[in-house]
């Protein structure tokens, strides 16, 4: 007998599970490779699985420009949550924010004046539909004293993403050769605050707002040419050159796209579809399992139950080539021998998810209830038969 057990599945059996009805068949060698993609660098992933779908120079440092705006917009969200700042809060004007209303080609403004308040929520719309470098400066001033702290913050949040690949030196994306990321820690970013902030998230749809008698459109043109897109952001420097980070939701997939250093505006609106029609065409991503669902039972040693469910702590998403879902096998690997005492969420065995016999998923199985030690005389019992089973096996 060997030391584990072993059950193996069809996943199109199991009731968790859905196939698409309108799934387009590819050929066994996998979807064709990406477009090519007119820019210093880019990554393409789906939001569910953080699959990498497409990518060139994915780890490389690169300038990220007002792409650094969403670390501030991300940060901001995260106090408001906490409580420590408010929508409604009138936030101060500091001279030193109003002095990021340069009339410089490479910045751009929201138009706040030194020595007013301005609320929360006007300046949030201004650093993320604007890309306003006066407002990502207030922000950063009213959420941590200076820009300065509120560097450190952006710092430590990043390694707390594992942005290993990032440091910020000010929270507006202005040039500094100390000031860089990657394609792939700004679509870590991204996913995060879709997921963290989904409220928040909604101002990234926004096509345009009024403040001041002003109206000011979203600089992420991509929100009129495709009705999918939701976000996220813009960003230009002359040494960035044009980037744009954009998401978009289709059929309840939702893919991720960073797209750095192209000639255009144009170019990057240009590229970053490119990247998304691949996606979309070529990938799909299904929901396989929910989290808190029993999958098995295992056998329990020594408690006062004899069996426990078995299921995951999260829901568990797979993203494949188009076509492929009914090519997909399941298999749970869980301990020959579970010992009471343990509480919910007990790691005791394994759920892979194969297809073309290479995992796809790897998630573990673990405890759905708590199960207490039995008494004296049945531990004494069960201990004595297994003793006598593993000497004769």
């Amino acid at each position: 007998m060997t030391a584990r057990t072993r059950m193996i599945f069809a996943l199109l059996l199991s009731p968790l599970l859905a196939i698409a009805a309108d799934s387009v068949p590819i050929a066994p060698s996998g979807p064709p490779q990406p477009p090519e993609i007119e820019a210093t660098a880019y990554i393409l992933i789906d939001y569910d699985t953080g699959a990498v779908l497409a990518e060139k120079g994915a780890d490389q440092r690169v300038p990220p420009a007002s792409l650094t705006k969403i670390m501030t917009s991300y940060i901001a969200a995260r106090e408001i949550d906490s409580g420590r700042i408010h929508l409604t809060d009138d936030v101060p004007i500091s001279v030193n924010a109003w002095k990021h209303a340069a009339p410089d080609e490479q910045e751009s403004a929201m138009f706040i004046r030194e020595g007013t308040t301005v609320k929360l929520e006007d300046l949030l719309r201004g650093v993320i539909i604007q890309s306003g470098n006066d407002a990502t400066v207030a922000v950063a001033e009213y959420v941590a004293g200076s820009e300065d702290a509120f560097v450190d913050l952006m710092n430590q949040q990043a390694k707390a993403l594992g942005m290993f690949g990032t440091h910020f030196m000010n929270s507006e994306g202005l040039p500094d050769p100390e000031h860089y990321s990657t394609p792939r820690d700004l679509a870590t970013l991204t996913r995060a605050m879709i997921h963290d902030q989904p409220s928040h998230y909604e101002i990234y749809s926004e096509k345009s707002f009024r403040y001041n008698n002003i109206d000011q459109p979203n600089r992420n043109r991509l929100l009129w040419r495709d009705r999918t897109v939701d976000g996220v952001k813009t960003g230009h420097t002359k040494e960035a050159g044009y980037c744009l980070i954009a998401s978009a939701l289709r059929d309840g997939m939702r893919l991720i796209s960073v797209v750095m250093g192209t000639t255009s505006d144009e170019a990057r609106m240009r590229e970053s579809q490119k990247l998304l029609s691949f996606g979309f065409r070529f990938y799909e991503t299904h929901k396989l399992y929910d989290a808190g669902v029993m999958l098995r039972t295992a056998e329990v040693w020594y408690g006062k139950e004899n069996e426990v469910q078995l299921g995951l702590t999260a829901p568990v998403y797979v993203t494949i080539p188009r076509g492929r879902y009914n090519d997909l096998k399941a298999e749970t690997d869980v301990a020959r021998v579970v010992k009471a005492p343990f509480d919910v969420g007990a790691e005791f065995g394994q759920l892979h998810v194969t297809l073309d016999d290479k995992d796809v998923v790897k998630a573990p199985l673990t405890t759905l209830t708590a199960v207490e030690e039995a008494g004296w005389f049945k531990r004494l019992w069960q201990h004595i038969y297994l003793f006598f089973r593993e000497l004769l096996s």
